[in-house]
């Protein structure tokens, strides 16, 4: 046998006897750094021959990322926490299923509140479990003499105009599990209704989910709608702040799935099962990351405090979330969540606070006239372009695609866009003059 030869038998024998997952394993996630440098770290310790890789992208840039590379793939794992973004992959079949061994799978419960924490196919796995709800600065609401809001329907009080932050649900998956449960949770016409009355007093509407908490903890703003580590983990931290899960608001999973013809697929398999081993599970609970494990038995090591769903069923309990329903109109509600908030923030703003206006004026000195002109301005100012129905119809959500920065919308998405833009701004200055004229008679 020539050296070259035996040099390139020596590789062969090495690379068969390497172990599972040897190399990389590459990994698209919208998490923040703080949890997927602990876990880089820990499961790079615990098997030093795999490299993890991260590719760092926002939910809805993610889905796009691997719809766009399905022909030659470049990650192993999807790593995020919409289920209906995995519901949307599955879809299209970008994810291949996976089995957990048996001792693995054998600890886990079938259902966290409401929802399986399992795809029953195997397309993806929970690791994690979040809810959704409100946090504030304690400092800030003591300065502004506000009190703690604990409900949605608290951010709608006039006293908390200005003081509100929320992510767009077109740059946050996270945010949009926020807006779909409250539609879900108070039904469609009047879940928009509530969304609409807060955003009067939405202080700012950030591009990213981590702007909301960021807010609160530096008082930019002094309460935030968030997913429940951000406040969590805030408070862990040191920071001034609180936190609260409002009656309407539901538990669903954070999740992993190996992504279909994924170059690394063993190793993909062992970073999920690390996720998933007790090990994996207490990072969690780190300061900087807490989330609610999806392992029953890893909140006994949990601080006294921390919410634990499978002790306290009274979390998400009021909405049984439909990944399907999310998933069908996910582009319709993020477009019209932006048309009528984001984009119409400051028109918005004007009306809800005239209507406030001349409700306390009205308080003083009832007048059935005032009455009737601030019930009209109500539900000018609350009501959105689409019905129930349409948002259930396939040809119509079919129209709305997600659309990159800089890049036009497809025609017919533009024109309906365009006349709920002209809707808003015609509904919300409609609205505040006759808010001002209700104001006015009742004086």
């Amino acid at each position: 046998m020539s050296r070259l030869t035996g040099i390139i038998a020596g590789l062969l024998v090495a690379a068969l006897a390497a172990p599972a997952g040897a190399g990389e394993v590459v990994v698209v996630t919208s998490f923040p750094k703080e949890l997927f440098e602990t876990y880089k770290r820990a499961f790079e310790a615990k098997h030093p021959d795999t490299k993890v890789v991260i590719k760092q992208q926002q939910t809805n840039a993610g889905v796009t990322y691997l719809q766009e590379t399905k022909a030659r793939p470049d990650a192993d794992l999807f790593w995020v926490s919409a289920p209906d973004a995995f519901a949307t992959l599955k879809a299209a079949g970008l994810l291949d299923p996976y089995t957990l061994p048996k001792e693995i799978a054998a600890r886990i419960p079938a259902k966290i509140g409401a929802f399986p924490i399992h795809d029953p196919e195997g397309y993806r796995k929970g690791f994690a479990a979040s809810g959704y709800g409100i946090m504030w600065n304690t400092r800030y609401l003591k300065a502004k003499n506000l009190p703690e809001p604990r409900e949605w329907d608290d951010l709608k009080k006039p006293i908390y105009h200005g003081h509100v932050g929320i992510s767009a649900p077109s740059r946050s998956g996270t945010t949009h599990l926020t807006v779909e449960t409250l539609l879900q949770g108070e039904g469609w016409t009047k879940g928009w209704a509530s969304l609409l009355e807060m955003g009067g007093n939405f202080a700012t509407v950030t591009e990213r989910s981590f702007g909301v908490p960021d807010g609160v903890n530096n008082g930019q703003f002094g309460v935030g709608i968030v997913i429940d580590f951000f406040g969590l983990s805030s408070q862990a931290s040191g920071f001034p702040v609180g936190f609260a899960y409002p009656r309407v608001t539901t538990l669903v999973p954070a999740n992993v799935g190996i992504i279909k013809n994924a170059p690394h697929p063993k190793a993909a398999a062992a970073f999920i099962e690390f996720l998933l081993s007790p090990e994996g599970q207490e990072i969690l609970l780190d300061k900087k990351i807490r989330r609610l494990p999806v392992l029953p038995a890893v909140y006994a090591k949990a601080p006294q405090d921390y919410p634990n769903p499978f002790k306290d069923k009274s979390i998400g309990a009021a909405v049984k979330f439909d990944a399907d329903v999310s998933t069908a109109r996910y582009q319709l509600v993020n477009s019209l969540f932006d048309h009528m908030i984001t984009f119409r923030l400051k028109e918005l703003r004007a009306a809800w606070r005239a209507i406030h206006e001349a409700e306390a004026a009205l308080k003083a000195k009832p007048s059935a006239q005032a009455s009737g002109l601030l019930a009209r301005a109500r539900k000018l100012a609350g009501t959105v372009p689409v019905a129930e129905k349409e948002a259930a119809d396939p040809k119509f959500t079919g129209i709305f695609k997600r659309v990159k920065k800089g890049q036009a919308p497809p025609k017919r998405q533009a024109e309906v866009e365009k006349q709920w833009d002209s809707f808003a701004k015609k509904n919300y200055a409609e609205a505040q003059e006759l808010a001002a004229k209700a104001g006015a008679a009742a004086k």
